[in-house]
């Protein structure tokens, strides 16, 4: 009885969970909802806490290369304070904010390469099992989407998106980190840009969009990056014709020295 229990202690035979998110894609700021399931093992156990993380697998700059790593950006605690017993199997039902400044993960399903998910933690008498990891996908709020279609209708293509370790100054930014989507010009514009960079920060009031163009040089200039700042309210979305917005932030990019 006393090995088993050591075993249990190390996670041998003990507890096990599975984190069943409901439904499909969410957006920033909305509730995510689904319910964690435990089972007991070989042991009666002591659940203490069940705890979800949202991590997500960030880029940092070191020089001349890159490094890949996971984030946890934000944690809740849904449940515990229970006994569970020999086998016993135990539903924690949640729904948690999703946080407003979560990367968006697809467009009109199609996914961009950023990886997201929910870690489930489980603590056991005090021992810590990190238990399941569960992709979480997100999609844009409104006014992404818009701006995203705008450029899109403008004949902008997607390149890549990736996450960013750092912080973009002079925005409301929490999170230690930020997405870029680089998306290339189309011929009107390839003449003066390369690519630009989209940035999303969104809140309960608005998006900030940040625009970063890397612009080519010319005979008498040289090239470089000019950035533009915006801010959009979730009301003016229906409101507002997006291609004509977005062609003028553009224009402003490619005529902008620096």
């Amino acid at each position: 009885m006393v090995f088993k229990k050591l075993l249990g202690a190390l996670g041998v035979g003990g507890p096990s969970v599975d984190t069943v998110l409901n439904g499909g894609a969410v957006v920033p700021g909305s509730a995510l909802a689904g319910q964690v399931l435990v089972r007991g093992g070989s042991n009666d156990a002591e659940i203490t806490h069940v705890t979800l993380h949202f991590v997500a697998r960030v880029e940092a700059e070191g020089g001349d290369y890159e490094t890949q790593g996971t984030v946890a950006f934000h944690s809740q605690t849904v449940g515990g304070g229970f006994k569970l017993g020999e086998g016993q199997q135990f539903a924690v039902p949640f729904s948690v904010q999703v946080p407003w400044e979560t990367p968006i993960t697809e467009v009109y399903g199609q996914p961009l390469g950023i990886v997201l998910g929910v870690k489930t933690e489980l603590a056991v008498a005090g021992a810590v099992d990190q238990g399941d990891l569960d992709p979480l996908l997100v999609r844009p709020l409104p006014a992404q989407q818009a701006i995203l279609e705008a450029f899109g209708q403008l004949g902008f293509g997607f390149k890549s998106a990736d996450l960013e370790l750092g912080r973009i100054g002079g925005t409301g930014q929490t999170l230690p980190f930020y997405q870029e989507i680089e998306i290339t010009p189309p011929p009107h514009y390839a003449h003066a840009i390369n690519e630009i960079e989209i940035s999303f920060i969104a809140s309960p009031s608005g998006v900030e969009v940040v625009l970063e163009a890397d612009k080519r040089g010319g005979m008498f200039t040289g090239g470089g990056d000019s950035l533009g700042r915006y801010t959009v309210s979730h009301q003016s979305v229906a409101t507002t014709d997006w291609n004509a917005e977005v062609d003028g932030w553009v224009r402003r990019l490619a005529e902008r020295r620096r």
